[in-house]
């Protein structure tokens, strides 16, 4: 008999988010699915305004006051949109841990870094000050953080980029998370430290057998740290699939237009990078059919109309484009 297929560890479907701003409603959000196993890492891509950490800060329970949430977010089977403030801190940074942007915003610079990291023990595990402070070293090492010990009562404008960045990890994995959402973690670093601060996410994840959701602009990064690729426009899902099929394939005309977009090796020097024309557009005015439409040299009329549906391209891979032919017969990026 065949094994039935575990429940999945996060579940998210149809997940809208609406924003009130001066200009009227801004649809943030626009029916985002995720499905995410417990060991497994997805990636988010896209430019800014895209929607990728509006979908962070609702899979938190930290999205905006006055922000209107429907669809389903499931987490252990458990339904979240809806529940109370009570029900989000519990889980916060206890089932699920997120590794911010920018780590001199998320560390609190009138507190030690031992009082930091020890803090979502002492708050979900209940541990003493003494015994969050030794366990707070002991992570602490594990990021690799050089002179731990040292670093315990240093406050975070006496470390470096890389050295508060190993320190939100560590807040991060303190309580042993089953999900760890970790948005643009090295987008401030030098490229070894984006390298090594990847390297050491990557070998926690495996370690602990949690879920990585990881979100990105960098192609680079997500080819060689996740398996399953979502490539995001205009608030909604516009490619998704298997990292190594997204990349072969390229199916949407936006996913296209990134990926020829990349910096090169070896290209001539003076060489202008490749762009994509034109602008992602506010939120407030985001049109009824495809957001990409009035940046693709693709784009019929029908393209215009309504929001395209989810086509299937392949096995397990999906796109948001009725021209998937036309893009398929348009060549290489």
């Amino acid at each position: 008999m065949p094994h039935p297929v575990p429940e999945p560890l996060l579940q998210v479907r149809d997940l809208r988010v609406t924003l009130p701003t001066a200009r009227g409603a801004a649809q943030a959000l626009r029916g985002v699915s995720i499905e995410l196993q417990r060991g497994q890492t997805l990636g988010l891509i896209g430019e800014s305004g895209c929607g990728k950490s509006m979908t962070a800060l609702a899979l938190m329970g930290l999205l905006p006051v006055g922000a209107e949430v429907s669809g389903s977010i499931r987490f252990h089977g458990q339904e979240l949109v809806g529940q109370p403030e009570a029900t989000w801190c519990a889980l916060r940074g206890d089932r699920i841990g997120m590794v911010f942007q920018e780590p001199m915003t998320a560390l609190n610079p009138l507190h030690t870094i031992a009082h930091q990291v020890g803090e979502p023990l002492r708050l979900h595990r209940g541990m003493e000050r003494t015994a969050a402070r030794a366990e707070a070293l002991r992570l602490l090492d594990r990021v690799q953080l050089p002179q731990a010990v040292q670093r315990l009562d240093a406050y975070p404008h006496q470390l470096s980029g890389g050295q508060r960045q190993r320190v939100t990890i560590a807040m991060a994995l303190a309580c042993g998370p089953d999900l760890l959402i970790a948005d643009e973690p090295t987008t401030a670093l030098d490229v070894t430290l984006q390298g090594e601060i990847l390297a050491l996410i990557g070998e926690l994840v495996r370690d602990s057998d949690m879920a990585l959701l990881l979100i990105s602009h960098d192609l680079g990064v997500m080819a060689h740290t996740v398996q399953r690729l979502l490539v995001m426009y205009g608030g909604t899902v516009v490619e998704d699939g298997p990292t190594e099929v997204v990349f072969s394939r390229l199916a949407h005309p936006y996913t296209r237009g990134l990926y020829g977009a990349r910096p090169r090796l070896g290209a001539t020097r003076g060489t202008r990078l490749a762009t994509i024309p034109g602008r992602v557009p506010e939120l407030v005015d985001l049109p009824a059919g495809c957001a990409f439409a009035d940046r693709c040299h693709l784009a019929v009329d029908a393209c215009r109309q309504a929001m395209p549906p989810a086509l299937p391209v392949g096995p397990g891979h999906s796109a948001r484009c009725i021209r998937l032919d036309a893009v398929a017969g348009a060549g290489g990026a």
